[in-house]
C-alpha cells in the first residue's frame, strides 16, 4: 500500500469503540490527507511510505474538538469579573447593561481584520494544546451586518491557520438594546432575515440559541430551529445552564447535535436526547468560573446512554478558557468524569456535537488525519496534569 507518511513505534489511542481503543505497538499510515492504517503494527499491510516517523513508545491521540467556543468577539469583561468578586450575579450585569450585549457593542465597532487579528492568539493557545477542529459561534453582532462579519472572521480562521473550523450562527444569545422590550421582532428578525441570508452566504454549518430566563423561550427558540430546518440546517442549543426551560427536550425533538450547559437538565430532557442521540456538551470552565454549585445530572446521562463532550465555551464573559487539557480536567474534577469520558469528550463525541463523525474524532481508516502526539507514559496524564502541555506534534490533514 503507497502513502505518504507512516508514524510507528506509537501506543495508540484510537477512540474507537466504547473505550479508548488502546494499540500498544501501533502505527498510523496517511494518504492524501486520510488514515489508511491505524491500529496493530503487527496487522499492517505492506506499507511502501514517502516518509516514515518514529514516535520512540509515544502516545498518539486523534487530534483534539473544542466542540463549543465563542472564540470570535471585541474586547474583554475583566470588570465584570471584578463586579461578580464582588456579589453581582449574572442576572444583575446583563440586566445594567453589561453581559452579552457590552460585547456585542465592542464586537460591532470592530472591523473583520480586528476580530480575526484578536481572535488569532486565542485559537493559537488551542492549536498549541493538539487541537484540529474547532467550532465557532456568532452572537456578539446581533444584527444582519455584525452577524455576517462574525461569521465571516471565523471562516478566515480555518485559512490563516491549519485548523478545521466549524461555524455557528447564534443570532438568538441576546437581545439588542434596539429591541428591547421587543423579543418577539428580534426573533422574527433572526429567523425571517439574518439566517436566510446568512444561508445564502454560506457561512453557518449550525444553528444555535440561548433558551434562558434571561434568553429567549422555548417558543422563540422553535421559531428559530424552525428556520433553520427550512434552511436545511442542523440545530444545537444552550440549555439548561441558569434555570429548566425545557430547552434540551426541545432540540431533541429537532434532532439536535448538540445540547449545552445542562446543570438544570431534568429526567423527561435526559430522556428526549437519548432518543435523538443529541450530545450533551458539559461546560466545565463556565461552571468554574461563575462559581456554580448545581452540577449537571451525569449519572443519568451516564445511565440513558447520552454521549457526553466536554468543551472550552471560550468567551470573554464566563468562561475565558484557551485550555482543552485544563477543561478535561475540570471536567474529572467538577463532574467526576472519568478519564475515558474526558478524552472521549474531546474526540469523538465532540465529533458527533459538531456533525462530524464520519470524519474526524477518532484514529480508523477513512478519517481525516488529524493527530495529537503525546510526551506521556499513560492517556490519563492529558486529564490529570494542570498548567503542563504534553504536546510533542499535532498533525493536521496528514501534515
Amino acid at each position: 500500500m503507497r502513502c505518504d507518511r507512516v508514524w510507528r513505534d506509537a501506543r495508540l489511542a484510537t477512540m474507537v469503540g466504547g473505550d479508548m481503543g488502546v494499540v500498544e505497538r501501533g502505527l498510523v499510515a496517511a494518504q492524501d490527507g486520510l488514515i489508511v492504517y491505524a491500529g496493530p503494527a503487527a496487522e499492517a499491510p505492506a506499507l511502501d511510505a514517502a516518509e516514515i516517523i518514529d514516535c520512540d513508545g509515544r502516545w498518539i491521540t486523534p487530534g483534539l474538538i473544542d466542540c463549543h467556543t465563542h472564540l470570535v468577539h471585541a474586547g474583554d469583561r475583566a470588570r465584570e469579573f471584578e463586579l461578580r468578586l464582588e456579589g453581582a450575579s449574572y442576572e444583575e450585569i446583563a440586566g445594567a447593561g453589561g453581559g452579552i450585549v457590552s460585547t456585542m457593542r465592542a464586537t460591532r465597532d470592530a472591523s473583520e481584520d480586528d476580530l480575526v487579528a484578536s481572535a488569532l492568539p486565542r485559537l493559537d493557545a488551542l492549536i498549541a494544546e493538539g487541537v484540529t477542529t474547532i467550532e465557532v459561534k456568532s452572537g456578539y453582532g446581533l444584527d444582519t451586518d455584525s452577524e455576517i462579519k462574525m461569521l465571516r472572521a471565523a471562516r478566515r480562521l480555518g485559512v490563516e491557520r491549519r485548523v478545521g473550523v466549524s461555524t455557528t450562527f447564534l443570532g438568538a444569545h441576546a437581545l439588542p438594546p434596539e429591541y428591547a422590550g421587543a423579543p418577539d421582532g428580534y426573533i422574527a428578525l433572526v429567523a425571517g432575515t439574518m439566517l436566510p441570508e446568512i444561508t445564502c452566504l454560506g457561512l453557518a454549518d449550525a444553528v444555535d440559541a440561548f433558551c434562558e430566563n434571561i434568553g429567549f423561550s422555548a417558543q422563540q427558540t422553535a421559531q428559530v430551529f424552525d428556520a433553520a430546518r427550512r434552511a436545511g440546517l442542523p440545530v444545537k442549543l444552550h440549555a439548561e445552564q441558569l434555570s429548566n426551560q425545557h430547552g434540551a427536550a426541545l432540540a431533541a425533538q429537532y434532532g439536535a447535535l448538540s445540547a449545552d450547559h445542562l446543570e438544570h437538565l431534568d429526567d423527561a430532557g435526559i430522556a428526549a436526547m437519548a432518543a435523538s442521540g443529541t450530545v450533551a456538551t458539559l461546560l466545565p470552565g463556565a461552571y468554574y468560573f461563575m462559581r456554580e454549585t448545581k452540577l449537571p445530572p451525569i449519572e443519568s446521562l451516564r445511565r440513558a446512554g447520552v454521549p457526553i463532550a466536554i468543551a472550552t465555551d471560550c468567551n470573554p464573559g464566563t468562561s475565558p478558557l484557551t485550555s482543552l487539557l485544563l477543561a478535561m480536567n475540570m471536567g474529572a474534577t467538577l463532574f467526576r468524569l472519568t478519564v475515558t469520558e474526558c478524552l472521549a469528550g474531546v474526540t469523538r463525541n465532540a465529533a458527533r456535537a459538531l456533525g462530524l463523525a464520519d470524519s474526524i474524532g477518532t484514529l480508523e481508516a477513512g478519517k481525516r488525519c488529524d493527530l495529537a502526539i503525546w510526551d506521556i507514559e499513560r492517556p490519563a496524564e492529558l486529564v490529570y496534569r494542570m498548567g503542563s502541555n504534553p504536546l510533542h506534534a499535532r498533525i493536521w490533514s496528514g501534515r
